[in-house]
């Protein structure tokens, strides 16, 4: 059976932040949202910070209402930010750290440390209906923790990996940590997403992660789209996903023939010298 097509999560934090810099009705994030979907993304990501640098209230509250696809809402673990999604109800709700002198998010959430905070708003989150994801470092430690805090689904944070230089020992170390992320999540039957620095030149060696789900990008799609339009940006980012994912798919093939191969030569070899010795 051919594993499901990998999914693109279109983040539209950043047309919020473009029009709270004037402080305008411009450019209105829902709008971007629906070009977003019909130009094949799979989903639309927003965080609702509580400093209300970018996106708003009232755009979720909109999201929530004509979305064609789902919304998957970033949140901090504070009591407002539950209360607002027990309210709305949103598809997806992502758990992530939140820190108000941060430029973007830094880092995943320590799930061992605060344990009890984060199962319980899972808890209470599922209650009403949401698919929880927790926003964690590529960690072995972070991943058992949040399966046992009951979120059914994870996002890898990337940020490590897109910050190295490409081909250094680092971005190798990286990538690893990230392989063997996904490999153990996906034996403890958690869903995968990944995300974090994202951009068109690193996007499909994370594609290619075992058992990825879904990819969440925004800074480099409308960064794109100032030179050659959102519907185009989104399109060329969901054209690298899935042949990043294909490319992927075929390595583990190749490799998992390979190891066949070599298994029957042996197995050969040892028939082969075991009629000689009659």
């Amino acid at each position: 059976m051919h594993p499901p097509r990998i999914l693109l999560g279109v983040n539209i934090d950043h047309i919020a932040t473009l029009r709270q810099a004037r402080g305008t009705r411009y450019p209105d994030p829902v709008q971007a949202a629906l070009v977003a979907e019909e130009a094949g993304a799979d989903g639309i990501t927003v965080h609702l910070r509580e400093d209300r640098r970018h996106i708003q209230p009232r755009d979720v509250r909109i999201l929530a209402e004509v979305l064609n696809t789902r919304m998957n809402l970033e949140m901090a673990v504070t009591e407002e930010m539950l209360a607002l999604a027990e309210e709305m109800r949103p598809v997806h709700v992502c758990l992530v750290p939140e820190k108000r002198e941060e430029l973007t998010t830094e880092g995943g959430l320590d799930v061992v440390g605060g344990f009890d905070a984060i199962a319980s708003a899972c808890q209470r989150l599922s209650a009403v209906g949401c698919d929880v994801s927790l926003f964690i470092d590529p960690d072995v430690e972070q991943i058992d923790a949040a399966q046992r805090a009951g979120a059914p689904t994870i996002e890898l944070h990337t940020g490590a990996y897109a910050d190295a230089r490409p081909g250094s020992n680092a971005a190798n170390a990286e990538y690893h940590r990230l392989t063997t992320a996904a490999t153990h999540a996906n034996s403890l039957g958690l869903v995968v997403n990944a995300g974090h620095g994202l951009h068109y030149h690193n996007v499909e060696a994370i594609a290619a992660l075992p058992g990825v789900n879904e990819l969440n990008i925004g800074h480099a799609i409308i960064a794109r789209a100032l030179f050659v339009g959102l519907k185009e940006a989104v399109q060329e980012m969901k054209r690298l996903i899935i042949a990043g994912q294909e490319a992927g798919l075929m390595a583990a093939l190749d490799a998992h023939d390979h190891e066949h191969d070599h298994d029957h030569g042996d197995h050969s070899e040892h028939v082969h010298n075991g009629c000689c010795g009659h």
